[in-house]
């Protein structure tokens, strides 16, 4: 049987609205470095920074005919996440629907498989990132799954997921670790913020993060230029 699901969960709007500030390093770095999607995933142009509720889509190859359907499920703050059924690099996504998404005021879209129109895309300011940049256009022929679970680009995402996206990648957050997930982001933040400030003062890593003894204990010695080793 092949669905359309409308009624999907999404996260309080106050828990999507503080990743809007997070980096895609630190989020994967906070949930126990998981969630990344493949490194081929690149941004059309830079810079580029969203956070939303995934709404997901299958396609078939070469056919983005239920691009239109998934486009009637999203809402305001959403972020698309399309995965062909199976390898394709067809433009499946171009600037008429772009527009149509950018008037129901969806985020962005994360797409396996190819775009194109991406001059006007990137005028429009309409954040993609994307497995393949390609001109080849699609027919409209075959049905798939419209906010069912889906694999796309070594993640798996269900619908409702958070997906953060900046010109480093994209990471998926799980909607009912979102919470928890966030208070380790904006720990990390902190943490890193003052790390920053005693570089700035001329520490060295070396003493920041008391790496001197397990060094030594790994083998390492300093010698000067000329003496025994």
């Amino acid at each position: 049987m092949t669905v359309c699901i409308t009624d999907i969960a999404r996260p309080a709007a106050e828990t999507v609205a503080k990743f809007n500030n997070a980096e895609v390093a630190t989020v994967h770095e906070s949930q126990g470095r998981k969630g990344l999607l493949a490194d081929y995933m690149r941004p059309i142009y830079r810079p580029a920074r969203i956070a939303g509720p995934a709404v997901t889509c299958e396609v078939a190859p070469g056919d983005n005919w239920m691009i239109h359907v998934a486009v009637e499920q999203c809402q305001p703050g959403d972020v698309l996440v399309v995965k062909p059924t199976s390898h394709s690099v067809d433009g499946f996504f171009g600037d008429l629907l772009a527009t149509s998404l950018k008037a129901r005021g969806v985020a962005g879209l994360i797409i396996e498989g190819g775009v194109r129109d991406t001059a006007t895309l990137t005028e429009m300011q309409f954040p993609v990132w994307s497995k393949a940049i390609f001109a080849q256009g699609c027919v409209k022929e075959t049905i798939a799954n419209v906010n069912v679970p889906v694999t796309c680009a070594g993640a798996f995402i269900h619908p409702g997921d958070i997906i953060v996206a900046d010109e480093d990648g994209v990471v998926v957050v799980k909607r009912e670790e979102a919470d928890s997930v966030i208070t380790k982001v904006e720990q990390r933040i902190a943490n890193e913020e003052a790390k920053r400030v005693r570089f700035e003062n001329g520490e060295l890593g070396l003493d920041i993060y008391n790496m001197r003894e397990r060094l030594a204990e790994k083998g390492l010695r300093y010698i000067k230029q000329g003496e025994d080793e």
